[in-house]
C-alpha cells in the first residue's frame, strides 16, 4: 500500500513538472510620453485601459523556475501582445515583429503568437523579458503567458488561433460569397409588374452591402499591415461597423415590408446623420486619443439599433411572415452578443478576450439565405400554377381549334362538294346544254339537215362524257388525259375521214397543275379537238405532247383551210384564252391553209 501511494506521488510530481506554467506576475516599465515608471502588476495589461488616448513602450519582465530542466523542446504561447513586439529568453532574442521605434506601424496584436523554445535556451532559473510598443486605441498591451511542454502549450494556441485568425477567414470569405450573391440577385431581378421603370429589390442591396462590409471589418483581423495608415485606417474599420449596422437594420425594414412608412423615412435619415458623425467621432478618438467619443459612437449605434430590434421583435411575434421572424431571431442573437461585445470592450474593457459578434452575424447570411430559398419556391410554385393554368388554357383552346377545324373540314367539303355540283352544272350548261339549245334551233329552224343536227348532239354527248370524266382526272397528268380525249373523240374522227396522229410522250405530272386546272385544259383541248371536227374540214389531225426546256407544251396541228387569227376571237377560241389565263399557260395560234396549229404551254 505504501509502495502505490509512494508511485501515486511521484507520478503527480512528474506531471507537474511537465505541466505548461501560466505567468501573470510581472515587473513593468512603462515609458509614456519619454517618463518611464517602473511597477509590479498582474497581467494582462491592457495599454488603452491604463493609458487612455496615449501612446508609449513597455518592458514586461517574468521569471519561472524549473527545478528539473526539460530534455524536449518547450514553447511559449501568447495569446496577444503588440503592437510591436520582442520577446527574448534569458538574454537570447526568440521573436521580434514590427518596429519598436516607430508608431502607427504595422499591428502584430491581431492573432496569438507561437514561440519554440530550444532545451538549451532553459535554466532553474529563467527570465522572459517582453518589450512591447503600443499605439493610441489599437488594443496593445500583453497578455498571461503559457509556457511549457511544446504538445501540450501548442494545443491551446493552436484552438486560440483557430477561433481568432481562421474563423476570421472563414467567416470573411462566406459573407463575400453570400454578399456577392446578394448583389448580382439585386442586379438582376427586377419588377416589371409595376409602371414606369423596372424597379429592384433594395433587400438584396442591403443584404449584399453588410455582407461585404462585414468581410472588410472581419479581414482586419488578418492584416497585419494595413493599407492606410493609423489612425486612418481605423476610421475606416470604424466607419465599416457603423455602415454595416445601418445597412443590416435597412434589410430589417425592407424584410418587415415597412420601407414605405413615413417612420422608416425618418430611420434612413438618422442613420445617415450617424455615419455623418462616425467618422468625426473616429477620428477624434483614435486621432486625438479621446476614447470616450468612439464609445460615445457606438452607444449611439447600440441604442438605435436596440429601438429597432424591440419593435422589430415585437412585430415579429405579431402577424409576421416566416422570413421576418428568422430575421427577428438572428437579430435578437446578435444583439444579445453585441451587448456581450460592447460591454466587455467598452465598458469594462479586457484583453484576451476575442468578440463573438463575427461569428454570429453569419445568422444574418444564413437568414438572407433563407429568405432566397423561400421566394425561389414561391415563385417556383408560382410558376408550376402559370404553367398548369396554362397547359389548361392551352388544352381548352387547342379543344376548341380542333372543334373548329372540324367545322371547317365539314364546311370545306360542303363547299367543296357544292363547287363541284356547280361546276358540273356550268360545264352541263356551257357545253351539253348550249350543244342541245342549237339543236333545238336547228331543228325549229327547218334548214339544218340531219346530219348537222346529229353533229351538234353529239358534240352535247361527247361534251357530257368529259365533264364526267373531269371528276377523275389525276393531278397534273397530262398524258392520262390526252389519253382520255383521244378515247372519247378518237371514233369521231374516224367517222368525219379524219386521221388521227398521235404524238404524245410519257410525261412527268405537273405537280401545279390540280384538279381545277386539269379541267380547264381538258376543255381548252376539247374546244380546239371541236373546231377540226366542226369547221376546218382537215383530213389529218396531229396531237403532240413533249418536255421542253420552258416547260410542257401541248400542240394540236391540221391541215384543214384554215382561218384568220387577227379577226377577232369567237366566243369559243376566247373561252380558250381566259381558260389558258386561269392555269398561268400560253396560248398560240397559228393558221393558214392547209395547217393550222394550236399550241399551249404549260409553264
Amino acid at each position: 500500500m505504501f509502495l502505490i501511494v509512494l508511485l501515486s506521488a511521484l507520478s503527480w510530481a512528474a506531471n507537474a513538472q511537465d505541466s505548461p506554467l501560466k505567468l501573470t506576475h510581472a515587473r513593468a516599465n512603462i515609458t509614456v510620453n519619454g517618463v518611464t515608471t517602473t511597477q509590479d502588476l498582474q497581467l494582462p495589461y491592457h495599454w488603452d485601459r491604463y493609458n487612455k488616448g496615449q501612446q508609449g513602450e513597455a518592458v514586461f519582465e517574468l521569471r519561472f523556475d524549473l527545478p528539473d530542466l526539460p530534455d524536449d523542446p518547450w514553447s511559449l504561447y501568447l495569446p496577444r501582445l503588440g503592437n510591436a513586439y520582442e520577446i527574448w529568453l534569458n538574454g537570447t532574442l526568440l521573436q521580434r515583429q514590427g518596429d519598436l521605434r516607430h508608431y502607427n506601424g504595422a499591428d502584430y496584436a491581431r492573432v496569438p503568437r507561437y514561440v519554440v523554445i530550444s532545451p538549451g535556451l532553459l535554466q532553474n532559473s529563467n527570465l522572459i523579458r517582453v518589450h512591447v510598443r503600443a499605439d493610441i486605441g489599437r488594443r496593445g498591451g500583453l497578455s498571461p503567458l503559457v509556457v511549457g511542454p511544446q504538445e501540450e502549450v501548442y494545443d491551446a494556441y493552436i484552438w486560440n488561433y483557430h477561433w481568432r485568425g481562421t474563423g476570421s477567414l472563414v467567416v470573411g470569405a462566406f459573407s463575400l460569397v453570400i454578399g456577392l450573391m446578394a448583389l448580382s440577385l439585386w442586379a438582376t431581378q427586377t419588377d416589371l409588374t409595376r409602371p414606369g421603370r423596372p424597379r429592384r429589390d433594395p433587400l438584396y442591396l442591403f443584404a449584399g452591402l453588410a455582407e461585404l462590409l462585414f468581410t472588410v471589418g472581419v479581414s482586419d483581423t488578418l492584416i497585419e499591415n494595413p493599407p492606410l495608415l493609423w489612425p486612418w485606417w481605423g476610421v475606416l474599420q470604424v466607419v465599416v461597423v457603423g455602415a454595416w449596422s445601418c445597412s443590416m437594420t435597412l434589410f430589417c425594414v425592407e424584410v418587415a415590408g415597412w420601407h414605405h412608412r413615413p417612420s422608416a423615412r425618418w430611420l434612413r435619415r438618422w442613420l445617415g446623420v450617424l455615419m455623418g458623425g462616425s467618422v468625426v467621432l473616429a477620428l477624434w478618438a483614435l486621432g486625438g486619443g479621446q476614447p470616450l467619443a468612439l464609445t460615445s459612437f457606438y452607444a449611439l449605434m447600440a441604442a438605435t439599433t436596440l429601438g429597432f430590434s424591440i419593435v422589430f421583435l415585437w412585430s415579429a411575434t405579431q402577424k409576421a411572415l416566416l422570413p421576418h421572424r428568422v430575421v427577428a431571431a438572428a437579430l435578437l442573437i446578435n444583439f444579445l452578443v453585441g451587448l456581450r461585445d460592447f460591454y466587455l470592450f467598452r465598458i469594462n474593457p479586457t484583453y484576451a478576450e476575442n468578440t463573438l459578434m463575427r461569428y454570429s452575424s453569419v445568422l444574418f447570411g444564413v437568414a438572407l439565405g433563407y429568405i432566397v430559398i423561400a421566394r425561389f419556391r414561391t415563385a417556383s410554385a408560382q410558376a408550376r400554377d402559370l404553367l398548369a393554368t396554362m397547359a389548361y388554357r392551352v388544352s381548352e383552346k387547342e379543344a376548341e381549334l380542333a372543334e373548329s377545324y372540324r367545322k371547317l373540314e365539314i364546311l370545306a367539303r360542303d363547299q367543296e362538294r357544292t363547287a363541284e355540283r356547280a361546276r358540273i352544272l356550268r360545264d352541263m350548261h356551257d357545253g351539253v346544254g348550249s350543244h342541245i339549245s342549237s339543236a333545238i334551233r336547228q331543228l325549229q329552224s327547218g334548214r339544218a339537215c340531219n346530219a348537222e343536227v346529229l353533229l351538234t348532239l353529239r358534240d352535247s354527248l361527247d361534251q357530257l362524257k368529259l365533264s364526267i370524266d373531269a371528276i377523275n382526272l389525276p393531278p397534273g397528268d397530262v398524258t392520262a388525259l390526252l389519253a382520255n380525249l383521244r378515247y372519247r373523240l378518237e371514233p369521231r374522227f374516224a367517222a368525219s375521214d379524219i386521221e388521227l396522229q398521235w404524238g404524245v410522250e410519257m410525261l412527268e405530272p405537273v405537280a401545279r397543275l390540280d384538279a381545277q386546272a386539269m379541267r380547264q385544259l381538258q376543255f381548252m383541248v376539247f374546244e380546239a379537238l371541236s373546231n377540226v371536227l366542226q369547221h376546218a374540214q382537215a383530213s389529218r389531225l396531229r396531237i403532240e405532247a413533249v418536255r421542253t426546256p420552258r416547260g410542257t407544251q401541248l400542240r394540236l396541228i391540221d391541215n384543214g383551210h384554215g382561218f384568220d387569227v387577227t379577226t377577232p376571237f369567237r366566243k369559243g377560241l376566247q373561252s380558250m384564252r381566259e381558260r389558258a389565263q386561269a392555269i398561268g399557260a400560253i396560248l398560240s395560234l397559228h393558221s393558214e391553209p392547209g395547217r393550222t396549229s394550236v399550241e399551249i404551254l404549260i409553264l
